[in-house]
């Protein structure tokens, strides 16, 4: 069954690699082309992540950095990986292609310089989370005790993302920053978040905010990084599962899809190491839901919620 995945960290790796890592085969990527073919992935998607002890004056340089290796690493030296720069992308990948799509984690790289914004949308960012676990000039992140929303940068990003059909995605917003953005966004997402009903972690989401992004159209990808899906951090696939039951439960069947955070993790669950192992995931599903049900938590409810077809 192909998958889209919202969430990996791959790129991060790639430039702390500094070219000794090759994305078509390199065991150190859980998302290297290999797994990805192996796993039947059919889109990637491929998070700029800025590591928070980089000096501010240095970050953006780094996300350049990030989306050279996409360019030159992951696309230039792979031919059956294809840029998704628009949403009608996703509809021409050919058998045997995957499709590659940049998006941001935090806004850090662009400091309050919206002009930087709106190069890296130039070079093919669709999705902007406004912030990591950190604060930054946008928004507090679920890690800042402060807990304060969106500033009025903050929502000068939600309005480009707007004006520019880019997915706000909420998935490391503190709970303020959530509600503001749910106010402003018109296309939001969670990439990368499992229920905090079932994992009390500062990461996962409320059933109200849960609900709230269902009822605006928005989309929840589990996440597999076990410390989000069991507060022991022994988690199971079928642990990973009742977090999708539970968000069923909240009437999200048709708004749930994968974000798995590889590359970005440092624990995984066993069976779900990497991306040539995500079918153990759908195999796993279809001992509960249809076919149909599976496969619009694998991909097509992405198709069916991305931004200019709903």
């Amino acid at each position: 069954m192909n998958i889209i995945d919202l969430h990996c960290d791959a790129l991060m790796k790639l430039r702390e690699g500094k070219g000794k890592l090759r994305f078509a085969d390199s065991p150190e990527l859980h998302t290297n082309k290999l797994r990805l073919k192996q796993g039947q992935v059919m889109v990637q998607c491929f998070a700029i992540f800025i590591e928070p002890d980089i000096i501010s004056d240095q970050k953006f340089q780094a996300a350049l950095e990030q989306v050279d290796y996409f360019y030159k690493e992951v696309l230039g030296k792979n031919p059956e990986m294809k840029q998704v720069k628009e949403w009608t992308d996703f509809d021409h990948l050919k058998d045997g292609e995957i499709g590659a799509m940049l998006s941001l984690e935090g806004v850090d790289a662009i400091g309050n310089d919206l002009t930087k914004l709106h190069i890296l949308y130039q070079l093919g960012v669709r999705s902007v989370g406004l912030t990591w676990n950190n604060a930054n000039l946008a928004a507090d992140g679920a890690g800042e005790p402060r807990g304060g929303g969106l500033t009025l940068f903050g929502k000068e990003v939600v309005d480009f993302n707007n004006q520019h059909q880019m997915l706000t995605d909420v998935s490391h917003l503190s709970e303020k920053a959530f509600w503001d953005v749910m106010e402003l966004a018109d296309y939001p997402i969670a990439s990368h978040s499992n229920s905090k009903t079932l994992c009390n972690h500062p990461r996962n989401l409320t059933d109200e905010q849960a609900t709230a992004l269902f009822n605006k159209g928005g989309m929840i990808h589990v996440v597999y990084n076990p410390p989000f899906v069991k507060e022991d951090g022994k988690a199971t696939i079928t642990d990973l599962v009742e977090h999708i039951d539970h968000f069923c439960s909240l009437g999200g069947l048709k708004q749930i899809g994968l974000g798995s955070d590889f590359d970005g993790i440092s624990e995984l669950i066993p069976g779900l190491e990497d991306a040539s192992k995500v079918q153990n995931l759908i195999n796993e599903l279809l001992k509960y839901y249809s076919e149909e049900a599976v496969k619009g938590f694998a991909y097509q409810n992405f198709l069916t919620h991305r931004p200019g077809i709903m």
